[in-house]
């Protein structure tokens, strides 16, 4: 199955596709009629960036139905989501750090990411497919103590869109069947979280169409499907893996 990439080589940022130790150069664009060049890069001297430059990414809360009877919470009518700034934004490979102005817990939360390819307004369920171009992995970080630091408001916004925290990647990968796709995160060396993606309580095509009814998803886009049990907190020097058989392995240290 395809799997693409973007990625700086010498000096230059370019896509293509991994295949075995090298990466496939495409020209033009990734979701439009991506044309090959005919030109490979080791793999091993590219610097992997996201796979794509979203716009927004589209965060789901109590999407799976493990988490919500753990947490005593009803399930929910329809998708409850929050938008992650584009300045969190974060690649394989790069560091998560703990922003300045907080010295609370933050955790980590694997979970399988949609990839819009093409503008998507109000789209039925039926067509909803047509509109994704792939899976990626995501880490969610979050600085919690601050969700609910304030009684009258929940800061998600600011808990989850501090620099460094919309970790995303390390490539997208096309023509997978989410239903059987599973989510592992391991914290140093020691697997926290793993649970199937057929638990969730609006699988992909069902949020895309939602969510689009409420706001335009643009091509490159990202919708992270939310997490199950396992959640927990990082310390400094710590090193988080999230690993989607059939997509990929994203890995980033804890600073």
């Amino acid at each position: 199955m395809p799997r693409w990439a973007r990625v700086s080589y010498a000096g230059r940022e370019c896509f293509g596709t991994i295949e075995s130790d090298t990466i496939a150069l495409h020209t033009g664009d990734m979701f439009t009629n991506p044309r090959p060049t005919g030109q490979s890069i080791p793999r091993s001297a590219a610097k992997l960036l996201t796979p794509t430059v979203p716009s927004k990414m589209v965060a789901l809360v109590d999407n799976y139905h493990a988490l919500v009877t753990k947490l005593g919470h009803a399930v929910p009518a329809e998708p409850l989501y929050f938008l992650k700034a584009n300045n969190s934004f974060l690649a394989d490979g790069e560091s998560i750090r703990t922003p300045p102005s907080y010295a609370g817990k933050v955790l980590y939360e694997g979970e399988l990411g949609i990839v819009i390819g093409k503008r998507c307004r109000a789209v039925d369920e039926a067509d909803a497919a047509g509109y994704i171009f792939g899976y990626t992995c995501i880490n969610d970080v979050t600085a919690v103590d601050i969700l609910n630091k304030d009684p009258g408001f929940a800061q998600w916004t600011r808990a989850k869109s501090f620099d460094t925290f919309g970790v995303f990647g390390p490539v997208i990968a096309t023509d997978v069947d989410p239903a059987t796709l599973v989510v592992r995160t391991i914290l140093n060396d020691q697997e926290r979280q793993n649970y199937p993606v057929s638990d969730a309580v609006f699988a992909p095509a069902r949020l895309v169409s939602l969510i689009s009814r409420d706001l335009t998803l643009e091509a490159g886009d990202v919708i992270a499907c939310g997490t199950s049990v396992g959640v927990g907190s990082m310390k400094a020097g710590s090193t988080v893996t999230i690993h989607i058989e059939g997509i990929g392995t994203l890995t980033n240290r804890y600073e």
